[in-house]
């Protein structure tokens, strides 16, 4: 039996300079590299109908919708993710890099059953420390139900959602069902 192979620490410059050019995407979480697996289709497609959807109703102000390929940094807890949708609304020049942004205001995950456990546990925990951040939705693909975490002014609340909700994002004075936002409805 060989020994367990110890992998070095990456540095958070390091870290950056790989995922510029690298062909394989990853997470950073405090010197360890995560690869990143594709998609399924239901996942693939929820998350771009919400892009486009929240772009759509974004369009002309101050904010940007990303999908998927920009990270955000989690400062606090020394991480980069690349969440499936996220918006920001500050300034472009407030952002000390153009490969990742700091300072959301909402961002969206799209479930799947191996990013689940994370997207609810560590990831929220880690999203909650962002000063920016109102809100944070996780959606089901599959069962289409979501759950809305927003920020109060003492504490997160949490909200289960299904399929014929109305759904509120104060961050971006959005409204609608959870019907239109998963399509089908």
């Amino acid at each position: 039996m060989s020994p367990a192979s110890i992998l070095p620490h990456v540095s958070p410059r390091d870290y950056l300079l790989g995922e510029r050019d690298g062909a394989q995407r990853h997470e950073y979480l405090n010197g360890e590299l995560v690869a990143m697996a594709g998609g399924s289709r239901a996942h693939n497609l929820l998350a771009t109908r919400v892009a486009r959807l929240l772009g759509n109703h974004l369009e002309g102000g101050p904010c940007r919708v990303f999908q998927s390929d920009m990270k955000v940094q989690i400062a606090a807890a020394n991480r980069f993710y690349y969440p499936d949708v996220m918006v920001c609304c500050g300034p472009l020049e407030a952002e000390p890099d153009l490969y990742y942004e700091t300072a959301p205001r909402l961002i969206v995950e799209v479930l799947s059953p191996r990013t689940a456990a994370a997207d609810d546990g560590e990831k929220r925990i880690n999203y909650q420390t962002l000063g920016s951040l109102d809100e944070y939705l996780l959606l089901d693909p599959d069962t289409g139900e979501g759950t809305l975490y927003r920020r109060g002014e003492a504490f997160w609340t949490r909200i289960r959602l299904d399929r014929n909700d109305a759904l509120e994002l104060g961050s971006i004075g959005l409204r609608g069902t959870m019907a239109w936002l998963l399509g089908g409805g």
